[in-house]
Parts: structure tokens; sequence; C-alpha cells
């Protein structure tokens, strides 16, 4: 029997939050603490090296928190649980299956050339393994996407703004904009990482009420499981259910999509070449801690997929028909409506405070990344050559400001999308996967030519924007979702940029092998010999053990979801 939805479904412009005075000093005392550590942070910029990566100063711990905080964006709060709403269980692909795999691939296997390099951004290192052209191409895709990226989080933050003071969202944008642009200018990288390990514990704050309460008022997991059997079928509880070859399932996905398409192309897409990601593992003090970042950040990463997917799936039980017209709710708004309607004030407050931190913290990780690969790799390299380091960090703090009001703009283009995980997806499928096609070939493949590094990465870029525009949008090849169609384009583009390396390879000279050293696999340069720091070598800090551990844990997570 349907249940209906507790409270009055009202349309989302109409979502306001009972917050008082309890709540807003909440979020008072934690925006003072926010710009106070960006003050301190500031004391600590004296070089560009500072500014941009923490002076490589950072132990394993705080980045390991910041490299999940970072992520701990929109993509998690409103587009995971938006995701539970829209497709139910088959979340948990996004964290066991489409994340765990790659950051431990990161650590182990992608780290030890990142750091042993030096390199101070990841386009840096294919300037290295190939020639300019890939390099500045991919520095300015990378740039753009940053840009796209923050602006979905700028957007994000709009609506819990508009919802906590009903100001209208252009006005919620604008002045969130102008917050993260205070701290980041301020203290550099520092700043966005120790204001990371801070947002972490305060999202967790947030997301446990929210995610217990939302519980209790479905009836438990047998009650919510009941209620969203009987209104969206059994396979929207099951994680495999439906997915079959042929067979019909809400994320309108099969197996073999889920697992090449999110599971391996975009996942290692994202993972291994987001510098928003990899910029936290390189400020790490020494190698060792560098691999060790995205290993310690697998394990909160395994278990948070449930403070997002459960409220997400409350809010599909409550109220049946949220993301239809009728319903005058967004999936994107799950998350704002249970906290109006379960929780109390002070509670209310933490929650607030919270999704503002999560979505704070991602977009500041995509503009602080922003600020690097623009002022390093292209405006250092191609534009204003050979000045003195402080002009590099002047410039920095410029182009951070112009990173934020691009942002901004792109934050108005986020809101037309009704499920922003959807629009986050297709941005790494066309951006992030054929870098890291480039990446892999280029990574284990001594034959890959300098030359194909930059036409691999444009075919696949193409390729997987054609699939998406003109084949999926245009009705040409029918694909039941858009979250299927970002699968199949990011399969598209990988096979379109490794197809296209291997034949730039064939007619083009390779790099001589002394150019090789500590850029292709079997290699090694002087940055992976140093020894390692004392207390390293304790077993409980050795990267295969780490690695492994979350990979058979995220393994073992799938069983109960599979019956």
């Amino acid at each position: 029997m349907q249940t209906p939805p507790i409270g009055a479904v009202r349309p989302a412009a109409e979502l306001r939050l009972p917050t008082n005075g309890l709540d807003y000093t909440i979020l008072a005392i934690y925006f003072v603490v926010v710009l106070g550590i960006g003050f301190a942070a500031r004391r600590s910029v004296r070089t560009s090296l500072d500014f941009f990566l923490s002076g490589r100063s950072l132990p394993a711990w705080i980045t390991g928190l910041a490299f999940i905080s970072a992520n701990l964006a929109a993509t998690e709060i409103l587009g995971m649980a938006a995701n539970s709403a829209q497709y139910g269980a088959y979340t948990v692909h996004w964290y066991w299956i489409g994340a765990i795999p790659a950051m431990v691939f990161l650590g182990l296997v992608m780290m030890p050339f990142y750091y042993g390099s030096k390199v101070r951004s990841v386009p840096e290192f294919l300037l290295l393994r190939f020639d300019r052209a890939a390099h500045l191409l991919s520095s300015a895709l990378f740039a753009f996407a940053a840009i796209l990226i923050a602006g979905v989080n700028l957007y994000a933050l709009a609506i819990v703004v508009e919802a906590l003071l009903g100001w209208p969202q252009w006005v919620a944008i604008v002045v969130a904009g102008a917050f993260v642009l205070a701290y980041i200018t301020l203290g550099g990288l520092s700043s966005a990482i120790y204001n990371e390990v801070l947002q972490f514990f305060v999202i967790l704050a947030a997301l446990i009420p929210i995610t217990v309460l939302g519980l209790k008022k479905a009836g438990g997991w047998g009650g919510l499981t009941d209620r969203l059997t009987a209104t969206h079928g059994a396979d929207f509880t099951t994680a495999w259910g439906g997915t079959g070859i042929g067979h019909a399932n809400p994320l309108g996905a099969n197996w073999l999509t889920i697992v090449l398409g999110l599971g391996f192309v975009l996942s290692f897409g994202y993972w291994t070449t987001n510098f928003a990601e990899v910029q936290r593992a390189l400020s790490a003090k020494n190698l060792s801690a560098g691999q060790r970042t995205p290993l310690i950040a697998a394990y909160p990463k395994i278990f948070i997929v449930f403070l997002v997917m459960i409220p997400g799936l409350v809010a599909a039980a409550l109220v049946p028909g949220i993301g239809t017209p009728g319903s005058g709710l967004q999936y994107n708004d799950a998350i704002p409506y249970l906290m109006q309607e379960l929780l109390p004030n002070g509670v209310l407050g933490i929650a607030v405070t919270g999704l503002l931190a999560a979505f704070m913290a991602g977009m500041a990780a995509n503009v602080s990344s922003f600020n690097t690969v623009f002022t390093n790799d292209i405006w250092a390299r191609y534009v204003v050559k050979d000045r003195e380091d402080a002009y590099y960090v002047r410039f920095g703090r410029l182009i951070t400001v112009i990173g934020v009001a691009a942002s901004v703009g792109t934050a108005f283009l986020a809101s037309s999308f009704s499920n922003i995980m959807s629009y986050l997806q297709t941005l790494f499928s066309f951006f992030n996967v054929p870098m890291f096609v480039v990446f892999i070939v280029g990574l284990f493949w001594k034959r890959a030519s300098a030359k194909s590094g930059f036409w691999g990465l444009l075919a696949g870029t193409v390729t997987a924007m054609t699939n998406y525009f003109v084949l999926y949008k245009k009705g040409i090849v029918s694909i039941p979702s858009d979250q299927g169609a970002n699968f199949v384009s990011a399969i598209a583009g990988f096979v379109a940029g490794a197809v296209v390396m291997v034949a730039v390879s064939l007619f083009t000279e390779p790099k001589p092998a002394r150019e090789l050293q500590g850029l292709v696999h079997g290699t090694s340069s002087p940055g992976t010999a140093e020894p390692p720091a004392p207390g390293d070598e304790a077993w409980y800090r050795k990267p295969a053990l780490l690695g492994w551990g979350a990979v058979v844990l995220a393994a073992a997570c799938y069983i109960p979801f599979s019956f």
C-alpha cells in the first residue's frame, strides 16, 4: 500500500527551513573558524610551492581526509541523494566499484610516478611523457572542466542557502562564491586542505542525523524497502537486480556498461587524473604519505554511501512522485526536504553548516586546482615566463578571483539539470576519460610516441561529446537514461582515444628511452628511491595492505545488496 508523504509537498522554490537563532549561531561560528584558518595559513605562504602545493609538507592523515573531503561535495550530498531518489540502490556502484579500485590504483601504481617525477600538476606529467601540444590541450581542458565542476558545487550550495534564507539563487551563488574566494586567496592550498579536514567531520555531523531520523520515519530499513518495492519495484533496492543484458531497470544500464563504463573508464578516469584530488596527494610530505593519501581516503569512502544513499531512498519513499512535474520537488531537493521535515533546531543548524561545508570543500578543491594549472601550466609556461616567484603567487591569487567569477557563471548552467549527478558524470566522460586513456597508454606502453598524446586526447574528447550530444540527444542511438548515455560515451571516448594513440604511434617516432625514466612503468626516477620516513615501515602503513584491504572490504559490502 502506498504511504502518503510526510507534510505537504511544496514546490522546490518554496522550501524553507525552520531555522532560529541557535541555528544561525552555529553557522556563524563555523564561518569565523573557516576564515580564521585562512588567516592562519596565510602566514605559511612564502613561495609558489607553498601556495599551490602546501610546500609538500603535510602528513598522510591530513591529506587523506582532505582527499575525501574534497570529493564530499555536490557529487556526494545533493548529487548522490538525487541519484538514489531516482535510481535506488544502484548508487552503491559509484562507491564500491566506481571509486575504491581506482583510488587503490592511484595510490599503488600512479602516485610513485606523479610524486617521484616532482610534477606540480597532472598536465605537467603529460608534458614530460609526451609533448607541449598534449600538455597545452590537457591544461586547457582541465581548467575548463574545473570551472564547470566548481559551478556545480556553487549551485548546490545555493540550493541550501535558498532553502535556509529564502534568498534568490543568484544572490546565494554570488555571496557563497565570494566567501570561498576569501579563504582560498588568503592561504592557498593549505587553507583549503585544513578547512577540508574540518569540513569532513562537520559533514558527518550533518549527514548522520538526516540518515537516522529518515530511516526511523520510514519504518526502519525493512519498512523503507517494503515501501520502495511497492512503489518502484523490487530492483530499486538491489545493486544488480535487472542489470542483465537486455533487461530494463531504473538506471538504464546493464552489468557490462556498469563494470566497463563506470567501474573502469569513468572511475579510473576521474580518480587517477582529476587534479582536484591528486593535488592533495602531491602536497604530502613524502612519497609514502602521497601513496597512502588515497588509500586512507578509501575507507571512509566505502561507508559514506550509506549516509547519502539512504536519505535519497527515504525521499523516494516518502514523496513517491519526487522528480516529476506533479510533485513540485526535483531529485536535487531530497536532502533539503528531509532537513525541513525531520530535523529539530540546533541539529538543523549543524546540518545546514555541514552541507555548506561540503559544497565549499568541493568548490575550493576545484578552484585551487584550477589556479595551480592555469598559473603553472598555461601562464608561466606559455605567456609570462621566468618571472620571480612572488609574481606567480600574486598571479595565482588574481586567477583565483577570475576562476570564482567564472564559476558563478557556470553555476547557472548546472541549474538546468534536475539531477546534478547526471551532469557531473557527463563532464567526467568528456574531460577525465580521454585524459585517462592518454595516461594509461603512455604509462604502460613505451612505444607511445610524443605526438600520440595530443591526438589521443583530442579524439577521445570529440568522440565522447559526439556520442552524447549527437547520437544520444538526437535520438540516433537509443539509450534508456542520461546515466546510461554517460557510461556509453565514456567507453566510446576511451576506445577512440586508445585506437588513435596506437595508430599515431605506429607512424611517428617514440621518445628516447632516456627521456622516459620515471614516466613509464618499469622505469624509475630519483624521486621514487627516497628512503622511507621514520615509522613508515610499520605494517599498518604498508600501501599494499591498505589498498587490498579496501578492495576486499568494498567487495564484501556488496553481499547484502546482491540478493
